[in-house]
């Protein structure tokens, strides 16, 4: 990390944010959207005001020169992203702030703060950059079982270790944050290309931890394809697995600790599969008729083996709230890149499929990838997490939730979730609010949709407004077949969720490998299970 520390409250460094008028842009949706000309903003209160609770434990000398109490760390290292983040951070509530941040330097440090934390019965946090949107960072400390909480944050194990060119991989530290590892790799001439939306704020471990999704739309979807090999540390000693091109021997021990949440370990480095630098690239913007011919247009492309790196799909309203369309027409952002060959053919191929369905291309000129409707989606969705941190003060609740379907039962599942959600939104606030929709993923066998839902809250009742309509949107994923979470992982928020989800029998197995690794159940206790 270079530059300004980032901020305690909102998303980014601090001194960043959406300019004036890109803030107007988006309270400008709000106000057509709810009929108000403004809206009844709270202040945040600063830093210096937070009241936060005298440590209740103090690191041994021997841990003392990386592990700080001070008020800045302790706050920025309470909450993730995640709504209800922003609304108890708004309201000061910093009561699970962690008692000791620790920023270990290797992992011989990694594994005495564990050995500490277990000895003084603290919970130990595992944090990357903090920019879970699912409660997945919140320390705890019940007085009882955990009478502290210690976060971990890796940081300062940021370096790419080592490049092997021949097998296109390289050896990274988990704490790497995404521009520092793009930038260490770029004069091998190789990427990572795994860019989630919180590329800038977010680290490698973390994307292992919670089974990222990242760039591309199809084919390489999460970070679970670019894994090669995992060092992890445990409570119990070092866990590292062989780094091999792939095996059949057993289940695999990697598969266990992706997607663990911090539960069973710290990933400090890993053994990755690199893609070459994009030299040729493609890219258009395709307009529908409705939501539904985009996505038949989407799974014919998925089922033609084209594999786009870019196949998103955007309703009428979600384009019109981004700007990349005036609300009649369904866009598709529609990309292909290649370090070794044109893309062309692919690109032609899969404008047919649109055609197919109805299907008209925008008119290209320049990199389409970066102009037109393509171009204002883009810039849209990097620059939209900055406008949570004026929108949570000014009362509105808009948040988002994905999960994945199959094509057969796509067009019936996204009426049901999305009807179930607008009822919720009615019976929580009173008013009408509004749902939207847009494809990130996509597969043969089905996409992964991504509804956003807006809402006028109250203040005073914003956290409670928020979960009646958060347990509407996941009682009906859940009942049409879907799943909890596609890429943003459980942490506590799904956790009810993915408890129906699973296998009885798999949660017992989990706890069984927790309770070999973890035997205090000291790390991250209440996501995915309970010790």
């Amino acid at each position: 990390m270079t530059g300004a520390r980032l901020k305690h409250y909102g998303w980014g460094r601090e001194g960043e944010g959406m300019n004036a008028e890109e803030q107007a842009f988006v309270l400008g949706r709000y106000r057509t959207k709810f009929s108000r000309d403004n809206f009844e903003t709270k202040a945040l209160p600063r830093l210096e005001d937070l009241s936060l609770r005298t440590p209740r434990v103090t690191p041994p000398a021997a841990l003392a020169a990386f592990c700080t109490t001070e008020r800045y760390d302790r706050a920025a290292h309470a909450y993730g992203k995640s709504y209800p983040d922003y609304v108890r951070g708004m309201l000061g509530d910093y009561d699970c702030a962690p008692d000791v941040v620790a920023y270990p330097r290797n992992e011989r440090e990694i594994s005495a703060v564990m050995d500490w934390a277990g000895g003084a019965a603290a919970s130990l946090t595992p944090f990357g950059g903090g920019s879970s949107v699912c409660g997945g960072v919140e320390p705890r400390a019940d007085g009882m079982r955990y009478k502290a909480a210690i976060t971990l944050d890796l940081r300062n194990l940021g370096k790419v270790v080592e490049v092997d060119q021949a097998s296109r991989a390289a050896l990274i530290e988990g704490g790497a944050y995404g521009p520092s590892l793009e930038n260490q790799l770029k004069p091998h001439g190789v990427t990572l290309r795994h860019f989630p939306q919180s590329f800038e704020y977010s680290t490698l471990g973390g994307w292992i931890a919670t089974r990222s999704g990242g760039h591309f739309a199809s084919l390489y979807t999460h970070i679970d394809d670019f894994v090669e090999s995992l060092r992890v540390v445990t409570p119990r000693g070092m866990l590292e697995t062989r780094r091999l091109p792939g095996s059949g021997a057993g289940p695999s021990p990697d598969r266990l600790l992706i997607g663990s949440e911090g539960t069973l370990g710290v990933i400090s480095r890993a053994w990755m599969r690199l893609q070459p630098r994009p030299k040729f690239r493609a890219g258009a913007s395709v307009r529908f008729g409705t939501f539904f011919a985009a996505a038949r247009a989407v799974r014919a492309i998925a089922q033609a083996g084209l594999y786009p790196s870019n196949c998103r799909i955007l309703d009428p309203q979600e384009a019109y709230n981004t700007g990349a369309a005036d609300g009649s027409v369904a866009i598709m952002v529609l990309g292909f890149e290649s370090g070794d060959h044109a893309p062309d053919a692919r690109m032609a191929r899969a404008l047919e499929c649109c055609a197919d369905h109805g299907g008209t291309p925008e008119p290209a000129s320049g990199d389409a990838h970066l102009e037109g409707a393509a171009g204002i989606w883009r810039n849209a969705f990097i620059r939209m997490p900055y406008a949570r941190e004026f929108l949570t003060p000014a009362g509105i609740i808009n948040d988002t939730f994905e999960t994945a379907i199959t094509w057969d039962r796509f067009e019936s599942f996204h009426d049901h979730v999305k009807a179930a959600t607008e009822r919720a939104i009615i019976e929580a606030t009173g008013m009408k609010g509004e749902v939207t929709c847009r494809f990130t993923h996509v597969y043969p066998d089905g996409p992964a949709p991504y509804f956003s839902f807006h809402a006028l809250g109250r203040h005073g009742a914003l956290l409670e407004q928020w979960q009646a309509i958060k347990n509407a949107a996941s009682d009906a994923l859940i009942e049409a077949g879907g799943t909890i979470t596609h890429h943003h992982a459980v942490g506590r928020d799904h956790r009810p969720w993915y408890d129906r989800q699973r296998p009885e029998l798999f949660a017992s197995a989990l706890r069984a490998a927790k309770g070999e690794l973890d035997p205090h159940g000291i790390l991250n206790p209440g996501v995915l299970i309970d010790p």
